[in-house]
């Protein structure tokens, strides 16, 4: 059995074990809005295993998706975020953590106001396939012969032109102490796929657990820190170059813990959670808009190279303002809109610098 095998395999058992009993060291110590953790049953509870609070970036109306969604705990807290114009998608490969999340589901759903939340068994890393619809199949179609494998990749690849989670349909991704229980080789498969599924200007809040310096191949091959969410940590420029490069922008280590959750061979592993955004591809078109950078560094840039004084007016293309006011960035500076009587300019190469109409450069 490969080595991959063999950790999905630990992973698969030691959640399965985590639906049906405590599983405390699966747990690093993370807080919790009271008012949603007395929305949920104390099952659900029990049974989550994170490391942090990806639910705090669900804004109303958001269509939300969670990656290793487990009990279903992020999911229904999300939802009351959410609101009834929104909805929640979790997906998860456990049999067990599914069953125990949709065991509540008319329940929450109902407590909630209607809310849409649902369930799909999805590899975080392939969100197209949906694994039920590919259990149902196959018991449908037993395989036989060399044929009839033929016939299953057929059926594969027409799934794939209608995706379990759709391109460009989420606002949100997020995640909670799932990412490094995929195999390394998969991690850029898994970002790619969480590029796909959002909307332009949607965003990400992965919460995992990373480590200080990289983790010897001795702990990676034990199958039970693997499983245990340690020894498949990224060092923090890995995890950040793993989103960068498939074309995030705006990325933040936004929460972090001081104190490391445990150390192993001198090895230091805590938890954090990165945010970023999937840019717009819209032209850039100039009207006027302005963005003060509040400070307090002498000057900052983004991913697109625009650099922002602090204090200094600085016009932006209508793209670059919506993505900085509605994104994660609105925190760090001042927006001012465009006036009547301001002209436009189009630049339809986003990225390249142009002279914006009040003689400063944007995009």
């Amino acid at each position: 059995m490969s080595e991959t095998l063999t950790r999905e395999n630990a992973v698969y058992e030691r959640y399965t074990k985590g639906a049906c009993e405590d599983t405390p060291n699966l747990c690093c110590p993370s807080s919790y809005p009271p008012h949603l953790l007395e929305l949920l049953p104390e099952e659900i509870i029990a049974r989550d295993y994170g490391c942090g609070d990806p639910s705090r970036y669900v804004r109303p109306g958001d269509a939300v998706l969670d990656l290793g969604c487990g009990s279903g705990k992020i999911c229904y807290m999300a939802a009351f975020v959410a609101g009834t114009n929104g909805k929640v998608i979790g997906v998860d490969m456990n049999d067990e953590m599914l069953s125990l999340a949709r065991k509540y589901q008319r329940e929450m759903i109902e407590r909630l106001g209607g809310t849409h939340v649902s369930f799909k068994k999805c590899k975080i890393q392939d969100l197209v396939l949906d694994r039920e619809e590919l259990a149902q199949w196959l018991l449908e179609n037993p395989i036989k012969k060399v044929e009839d494998l033929q016939r299953l990749e057929i059926w594969k690849a027409e799934r794939r032109q209608s995706p379990a989670i759709p391109d460009q349909s989420i606002d949100l991704v997020m995640s909670n102490c799932v990412l490094n229980l995929v195999s390394r080789e998969e991690r850029k498969d898994l970002a790619k796929e969480t590029f796909r599924v959002l909307k332009q200007g949607g965003r990400i809040a992965i919460s995992d657990i990373v480590c200080n310096r990289e983790v010897p191949q001795y702990l990676q091959e034990d199958p039970a820190l693997w499983s245990d969410c340690v020894s498949g940590a990224s060092q923090l420029g890995e995890l950040l170059g793993i989103f960068k490069g498939v074309g995030f922008v705006d990325l933040q280590l936004d929460q972090w813990s001081s104190q490391a959750w445990k150390v192993i061979d001198g090895v230091e592993f805590r938890s954090a959670t990165l945010t970023a955004t999937k840019p717009s591809q819209a032209p850039c078109l100039f009207l006027g808009h302005t963005v003060i950078y509040r400070g307090p560094f002498l000057e900052v840039r983004d991913d697109e190279d625009h650099i922002f004084p602090r204090g200094a007016a600085v016009s932006v293309c209508e793209r670059t303002y919506n993505h900085m006011m509605t994104g994660f960035l609105g925190k760090d500076f001042i927006g001012i809109p465009a006036q009547d009587g301001d002209h436009a300019t189009v630049n339809t190469v986003p990225g390249q610098l142009v002279a914006a109409c009040k003689d400063t450069k944007c995009c």
